[in-house]
């Protein structure tokens, strides 16, 4: 009950309850309102009383005519005589608040807070979401040297991991590791002492850092079928297994001399002299009769023979020494003057390198010469064994010898042509349906990316005379290929480039924005990894138009081109040599700056748009492109002038650098 100017009144319902007998206070608004009546009329006071009951937590309302009372927002009960407070955060942190978040309860209400690596989007330690307010995650990455000496950071959701980059190992800990838990330290690379090959050496000085290379050769009295003598350092910190193969110098079993035996036992190794005394009846009359191991791997031929006074009797013996690498004479030990006798040669040869080579020849040779010589057709790169058989004698007596031939002087590849860009195909002029080794060297560099080297050593085994080969080559590369059969001494160079590719994608974060200021385009700069990065343009696009739009497009021009406002403009492009390696550029659409030779127009309001970030390569006259959207604007807000920016964030000092760095970047 209230007393006013000596008469008593008592609270009544809404104004849309009003009985003609009441009336409303001026300027009042429900739920504040109340209605004053006079009690003689003969109003009720159990309104009045219901609303005293109230609890504290708790508003009187009107229902169906009637007061009663209602526990506040965040808060459950009767009304009068319990209101307790509503932990809202039951119902979990990710559903009341959001994912990445903690819910905090409140008395009559609760907040949320985000998880370490993340922030709010309001920039607020704390939040409620009912403003799309949300937990994006922290780049840590933004703050250099985070990985210490060797590191890269690599962004995490919530968190980060640091790698060791090219050139350095991790030790002490794991991969990747979080500098603040582990004791991980990136070391760089050191492969330590080369391997050792037998009977060869190192040639020359080296480094025992990745990438770098040694080369191996065999000593004097060795030799290598191949020339693969190289070891690199790799990037697991060890040397590559040389492949190269040296093998001592074996001349074999002296030859033998007509009418002479051999004095002790030599050795077969390079250098070794054999030396022969004639037989009893015999003599030489040049001197001393010997034979010498060759570099070859030959015994040199002795120009001196035992002879004696008489023609013996034929036995049949004989023997075979080489000539001039390919040539056989037979040495028969005793000849009837006269007589006539037939040979058969039966030659095989095979070659280390193939499994299925095999070159065969049988023929027959009759003469009277007591030292006939024979020269063989063979194929370069081979080993040989001949067997001489006399025929016409009970006995058939034989001998062996066995001769390895060197690689052939002439180029037996030609026609070389390049296809499918990474293809070659070649004439290769040997005999039909002869097998064939082909050694490939390939260096791959940039002149673009100093860093870049691509190096490859394989080989390919065909019968054909047209073989074809598919190169595994990377893009926007230029190739020196080494092409070499291994039947042949010496290899074919050629030269190749591969056309660019699409460059890597824009890193970019998306956003939907409405009706307000859009952030700053953060612009890192991408590896060029399939081509040159020549620049990094923003296009500006009516948002219908975005399902239209080709990246490679030429249609998008400067905004003061005819159509530009309709169609799309570039706002800005940013030579690629004008970005900084290791640093993040932000630029602000619509700051009316020029960047190049594009204008950067503010965006209208009441107009939707769609920003895109392309990224340009170009080479060879071959032009590629990447685009990746990063905003959408919707509405957007007008974008504060020059002096707002000088007074509010910035800074004079501030504004003016920004100013200056954009226009000198854009020169």
């Amino acid at each position: 009950m209230v007393i006013l100017s000596g008469r008593e009144f008592t609270w009544q319902e809404p104004l849309g309850a009003l009985s003609p007998k009441f009336s409303r206070t001026r300027g009042c608004h429900p739920p504040r309102c109340f209605f004053l009546k006079n009690p003689s009329a003969g109003g009720h006071s159990s309104d009045l009383d219901i609303c005293k009951t109230c609890h504290k937590y708790a508003t009187c309302q009107q229902r169906d005519g009637k007061k009663i009372c209602i526990c506040n927002y965040g808060f459950v009960g009767n009304g009068r005589m319990q209101c307790v407070d509503k932990d809202e955060c039951q119902f979990g942190a990710t559903v009341v608040c959001g994912n990445h978040t903690s819910c905090h309860n409140t008395l009559g209400g609760f907040y949320c807070v985000c998880l370490g690596g993340y922030r709010a989007t309001n920039n607020n330690t704390t939040f409620i979401p009912n403003d799309g307010t949300f937990c994006t995650d922290v780049d840590e990455c933004e703050v250099p040297g985070l990985c210490r000496h060797g590191g890269r950071c690599v962004n995490t959701p919530g968190s980060f991991a640091c790698h060791c980059v090219d050139g350095y190992l991790p030790e002490n800990g794991p991969s990747p590791f979080h500098p603040a838990r582990d004791a991980t330290s990136c070391t760089e690379i050191d492969c330590g002492t080369p391997p050792e090959v037998p009977g060869g050496y190192i040639v020359g000085n080296y480094t025992s850092r990745l990438g770098s290379q040694v080369h191996y050769a065999c000593k004097e009295g060795f030799f290598s079928a191949t020339n693969d003598a190289v070891s690199s350092c790799t990037a697991l910190g060890t040397w590559e297994p040389p492949k190269l193969h040296c093998q001592e110098v074996d001349c074999g079993s002296p030859p033998e001399v007509p009418h002479a035996i051999l004095v002790g036992h030599p050795s077969s190794r390079p250098g070794t002299v054999a030396h022969y005394v004639c037989l009893e009846g015999f003599e030489s009359r040049g001197g001393k009769i010997s034979s010498v191991c060759t570099e070859q791997g030959v015994w040199s031929e002795s120009t001196e023979t035992c002879t004696g006074d008489d023609l013996l009797q034929d036995d049949g013996v004989f023997n075979i020494s080489i000539l001039n690498k390919t040539c056989l004479r037979l040495n028969r030990s005793s000849i009837k003057v006269g007589s006539e006798r037939t040979y058969q040669f039966r030659v095989l040869g095979r070659r280390w390198y193939l499994d299925n080579f095999y070159h065969t020849l049988t023929f027959n040779i009759t003469t009277k010469d007591p030292a006939p010589v024979t020269c063989l057709d063979l194929h370069p790169t081979t080993e040989y064994t001949v067997n001489v058989t006399l025929l016409g004698s009970p006995e058939q007596p034989s001998a062996q010898v066995t001769l390895r031939t060197a690689p052939a002087e002439k180029q037996i590849i030609s026609n070389i042509s390049v296809f499918n860009e990474t293809c070659l195909r070649w004439r290769s002029e040997k005999m039909a349906d002869t097998e064939e080794m082909y050694l490939f060297r390939i260096l791959g560099q940039r002149w673009y990316q100093k860093e870049f080297a691509q190096e490859m050593i394989m080989n390919t085994t065909s019968s054909s005379q047209a073989p074809e080969l598919c190169l595994d080559l990377r893009p926007g590369t230029n190739y020196s290929v080494s092409l070499q059969a291994l039947s042949s001494q010496l290899p074919v160079l050629i030269s190749l480039a591969t056309q660019i590719t699409e460059p890597p994608l824009p890193e970019v974060d998306f956003f939907t924005v409405h009706g307000r200021l859009l952030p700053r385009l953060r612009l890192k700069k991408v590896k060029e990894t399939n081509g040159p990065i020549s620049s990094y343009q923003v296009l500006v696009l009516p948002l219908a138009l975005q399902s239209m739009f080709s990246c490679d497009s030429e249609g998008a021009a400067s905004f003061f081109s005819d159509g530009s406002a309709a169609n799309g403009y570039v706002a800005a492009e940013l030579l690629a040599r004008d970005v900084p390696d290791d640093a993040v550029l932000e630029v602000s659409i619509g700051d009316r700056l020029y960047y190049g030779e594009y204008y950067n127009a503010p965006l209208k309001t009441g107009t939707d748009y769609c920003i895109i970030l392309r990224i340009t390569s170009e080479w060879n006259r071959v032009r590629r492109c990447s685009c990746a959207v990063w905003a959408q604007v919707k509405d957007p807000a007008p974008l504060p002038t020059l002096p707002q920016m000088l007074g509010v964030g910035l800074g004079s000092v501030a504004a003016v650098m920004l100013l200056t760095f954009l226009s000198s970047s854009a020169v």
